[in-house]
Order: structure tokens, then sequence, then C-alpha cells
């Protein structure tokens, strides 16, 4: 089969090639696993962090790719959670321990001995994939395989950090950078009422938050119009984390959702943390943000805006992310 694989991570445009097309078995599922011939499969910018070096590899030649939609094509021994044919999504985290005191109390995000797929398993950059079926997903029939592909980690990180942020009911949300995980997240808290202001360099994706229905969309640097009750940060850009701080209200929580983040710059206590405003972050999802995300995205009525690309361009659509021309959600097709 056809596959992706990271084989020496370097920055895109440097002339480095850190995504290398490989031919490889295709792989058989282990017991309690299922195969899926994938569809689609999301392009996250975890998966650019993991190519470039900001995020140290686990493994050599890992396929990357956690936004997976497919139709089970093989069962392995003991499973029998989803038949042949049926369609079904693999995301992010991939396995806990189940036994830790954070998997015991709802907290199996935080599991040390979790595994991520695209991370310490080979992901959906790839013809087919294998899962764990007590991790994967059923989705919801409104969404098609490439609609519902950046919603598996874009979509279920963004709704995860929305809860983290303490956005009070009818409150006023900060958006900084608007790619794929924010425009959703974005859909997310307009139909739940709140305000929504974005703050972003791409003029594209000022017009599309507008689109969308946010009240403003600036600069990533400018101040919003009003103070906000809750902010989040997708941009991986520390600098931005001061920005924000100063235009949250008092009580104000800052959500950090990405996995990556380059350095924050010193803060003033007096600027942008006193008045119990809060800076926290986002790690990983738990299996039941993954199910009452899709449920609530189905319920609201999220259009994923997605730039597409076949499986054997995967190399080009990470190097568009990199330099920022994506607007809204890469997809590889298969």
């Amino acid at each position: 089969m056809l596959a992706w694989v990271v084989a020496e991570p370097g920055r895109f445009g440097d002339g480095a090639a850190p995504l290398v097309a490989v031919d490889r078995g295709i792989p058989e599922p282990g017991p309690g696993e299922v195969r899926l011939r994938v569809s689609a499969c999301g392009v996250c910018r975890t998966d650019l962090h993991l190519a470039e070096g900001d995020l140290r590899p686990r493994r050599a030649n890992t396929v990357p790719g956690h936004e997976i939609v497919g139709y089970v094509d093989a069962i392995g021994p003991g499973a029998h959670r989803f038949q042949g044919g049926e369609r079904a999504g693999i995301a992010w985290l991939r396995a806990t321990c189940g036994h830790c005191c954070w998997c015991t109390t709802g907290h199996e995000n935080i599991c040390p001995d979790a595994q991520f797929t695209g991370w310490d398993a080979d992901g959906g950059y790839a013809e087919y994939a294998v899962v764990d079926e007590r991790y994967a997903y059923l989705i919801p029939d409104v969404f098609d395989d490439e609609q519902a592909a950046p919603l598996l980690c874009a979509g279920i990180i963004g709704y995860r950090a929305l809860s983290l942020a303490n956005l009070p009911k009818n409150g006023r949300l900060g958006i900084y950078g608007f790619g794929g995980s924010a425009h959703i997240a974005a859909q997310i808290a307009i139909w739940q009422g709140a305000t929504v202001h974005v703050l972003t360099r791409s003029a594209e994706a000022r017009r599309l938050a507008l689109e969308l229905g946010a009240a403003s969309a600036g600069d990533a640097y400018a101040q919003p119009p009003e103070k906000l009750d809750a902010a989040i940060l997708f941009a991986p850009v520390g600098e931005l984390v001061p920005v924000a701080l100063q235009a949250l209200g008092r009580g104000g929580t800052l959500a950090i959702a990405g996995i990556h983040l380059s350095a924050i710059p010193a803060l003033d206590y007096q600027r942008h943390l006193f008045g119990e405003r809060a800076l926290r972050s986002v790690t990983a999802n738990t299996r039941a943000d993954g199910e009452e995300f899709l449920s609530a995205a189905a319920l609201a009525g999220v259009h994923v805006t997605t730039v597409t690309y076949p499986l054997k361009a995967a190399d080009a659509a990470l190097a568009d992310l990199a330099a920022d021309r994506v607007t809204g959600a890469a997809v590889l097709t298969v």
C-alpha cells in the first residue's frame, strides 16, 4: 500500500523532505482491533510539528495522521463492536492503561502511559490503518467522509479547549488563530450562545470567521472590542499568550489548545494575571469528549471548510499548512 512516513524531521521550505512516500505491506488487525480502508485523513498541525521536529518522534518512519475516516474491511480476534463495511473514525488518543488514578477518574487524556495515533503507532497517511476498536468512533451520518475527518482531532480538541476555557453562558469568547480546529470550535460556541471575537493574522481567515457568525475579526495582536470572559489560543505562538491574557476580564480563563507552543515572553503579574485570570493547557482528549463533540457537531450543523489533496500529495498538503496557505482544514482523500 502507499503510505507516507516521517523519515528525517526538517523544516518545509528549507530544502528538507521530512515526509517520504513508501510502499508498505497492508497491516493486519490484532486481537480486539479492526482495520479500516482509509477514505479520508485530516492534516493536523500536530502532524506538521512531528514532521518538522517540534514534536520529538517516538519511533522511526512513523506514518502520521490521526483524523482518519474509513470503512472496516478486516476484524481481529475478539473484536465485535463493528461489522465489515461499517464506517468508523480513528482519532489522536489510541490507548491508555485503564487503571491509573487519571484513567479511573475520567482523565484518561493525561494517562502517563497513553499512546497516540501517528506518533506511537502508524496513522492515516496511508491506504489502510488499524486501531483498537474501543478507541474508534462511530461518525454521525450527516457528515460525509471529507467533512468528518477534521472533526476527529481539530473538532474534538477545540471542543475540549472550549470546555476548559470556562466560558459562562452567553459569554464573550476570544479565539486566537483561525485554522481547522478554531473554525469548528467557533461554530460550537456560537451555537451555544456565545459572542465570538476572532483574532488572526490571515485576512482570508478573518473573512471566514465573519461568514461563520463571529461578532468581530481582527489582527492577532489587536485587542478585541470588549473584554473577554474566556479565550482559546489555537495558534502555536507563545507571544500571543500575554496579548490574550490582557484581553481577558476579571476571572477569565485562557486555554492553550496546541500540543506545541513557542516560547512565552515574561508575564507581568498585575497586567496579565491579577484579578483571578487563569492560564491553562489542553492535553489530548478523552473518549467521552469525542462522543459528546460528535453529537454536538451534528446538532449544531457544523460545516467544516476543507481543502482537499490526494494521498499522493500529502507532502504538498503539509508544506501548504506550514506556509499558512490553508484556510480551514486540509484533508487527504484516498
